[in-house]
């Protein structure tokens, strides 16, 4: 009965060490998991600003077009200075 008492134990003891190690591994990619997170939302923050800087470029290319293709618009004065 002593001796089935310390396999036992013994069993027990290595069921511990596995039972530790696993929450070891668990902690460790759990961090992994939190550090990898927080690196994307830094890269989805820059990259919102250069969607943003995108569509403010955009649409200063649309106005400049749309001043000079609109027929509807009285042609600008020339400069002063030229042959009068």
């Amino acid at each position: 009965q002593i001796s089935e008492i310390k396999g036992l134990q013994a069993a027990d003891r290595r069921r511990q060490t596995v039972i530790s190690e696993l929450l070891r591994m668990d902690h460790r990619r759990s961090k992994e998991t939190s550090e990898s997170r927080t690196a994307l939302q830094g890269q989805i923050t820059a990259l919102q600003g250069q969607v943003t800087a995108l569509q403010a470029y955009v649409a200063t290319l649309q106005g400049q077009q749309g001043l000079a293709g609109d027929p509807t618009l009285p042609e600008l004065p020339e400069e002063a200075g030229g042959s009068a």
